[in-house]
């Protein structure tokens, strides 16, 4: 029996990552599709990387064949190393979605390669072929498609449903198509969570299952507020006095405005904590509040003798000693 060099099959090296076998597998998968390919032989190829496919997408058969790989030369016969039992059951590798190999009634097997290494495990494949007259029908599944949708803070924190157009394609096969979706975002959500819509991605051709719809959150910036995971800061504008004989003041926060204490003797730059106050959640994030202490403009003469008197009660007062040479 003849080893079957996947890598080679897909035109990838064996240290190519994932992304990079799939966007060679979809280049000729367009390439050698036996409903739409102008290629001579183009179902065996299409066949060969589609067997290719099926086993280096997965990390545990990719594993399993790199291992025979490491003791296979070139020009070598394929013989299992002694100790290897490919047929105990031990494997179970159907297809967990994407596009997968072939198998099952009615459609042609894995190549023999295959079936002494993974026992035949094609089962769950969405790949059918089939037909009067010997003709051949190719059920494929659908691409799984990835967008991003923008929201605002508020939203956020509250959750909604947004109304999405999207265009959606099958990779090739089929024109695309303008669909609008009503998407449920959840409260709490958070910068770069995916939003998964089974079988709401690109259609499969003659039958086969849609692929899923993949929704990163981003959220926008805010006029107020800076966001970290589920945490939200802002900087709070304070007077000379509040900071030097301590306040109460209002703060803002997304559920409403909060009274905060500020402690007498704070200074610019310290950072004060209104916890459960940030994105919802369980537990749910925190406000963490930096004082920024601003001076109002000696702008009248009264306002210019309220410093001057200032200066010379606290003529002791020395903020920069520590920089002196």
């Amino acid at each position: 029996m003849e080893y079957k060099d996947y890598y080679k099959i897909m035109g990838v090296s064996r240290d190519a990552s994932a992304d990079d076998i799939k966007k060679a597998y979809r280049k000729l998968a367009r390439k050698y599709h036996p409903d739409v390919s102008t290629e001579a032989n183009a179902e065996h190829h299409f066949k060969e990387v589609n067997e290719a496919y099926e086993v280096l997408k997965d990390p545990e058969k990719r594993a399993t064949y790199d291992q025979l790989g490491t003791r296979w030369r070139a020009g070598d016969d394929f013989r299992p190393p002694p100790g290897w039992d490919f047929g105990d059951g031990n494997f179970d590798f159907r297809s967990r979605g994407g596009n997968a190999g072939f198998g099952g009634a009615g459609g042609f097997d894995f190549s023999d390669f295959f079936e002494s290494l993974f026992g035949g495990a094609g089962g769950g494949s969405r790949w059918r072929t089939g037909g009067a007259g010997g003709a051949h029908s190719f059920r494929t599944a659908g691409e799984d498609q990835h967008s991003k949708i923008y929201i605002s803070l508020e939203e956020a924190y509250q959750g909604t449903t947004r109304a999405i157009q999207l265009e959606v394609s099958d990779g090739g096969f089929a024109p695309s198509s303008t669909r609008t979706l009503n998407v449920k975002i959840p409260a709490g959500v958070t910068e770069g969570k995916r939003i998964r819509l089974t079988g709401q991605g690109a259609p499969g051709s003659n039958g086969g299952i849609n692929g899923d719809l993949y929704l990163e959150v981003s959220i926008k910036p805010h006029s107020l507020y800076r966001v970290e995971n589920k945490d939200i800061h802002i900087e709070l504008p304070i007077t000379p006095w509040e900071a030097a004989l301590g306040a109460t003041v209002n703060v803002p926060t997304l559920a409403g405005t909060v009274g905060l204490k500020i402690p007498a003797g704070a200074q610019s730059g310290s950072k004060l904590r209104l916890k459960g106050r940030g994105l919802q959640g369980h537990p749910a994030g925190d406000q963490y509040v930096q004082l920024k202490i601003v001076t109002p403009p000696a702008e009248t003469s009264h306002a210019r003798e309220l410093y001057q008197k200032m200066a010379e009660e606290l003529a002791w007062f020395k903020p920069r000693a520590d920089l002196a040479g």
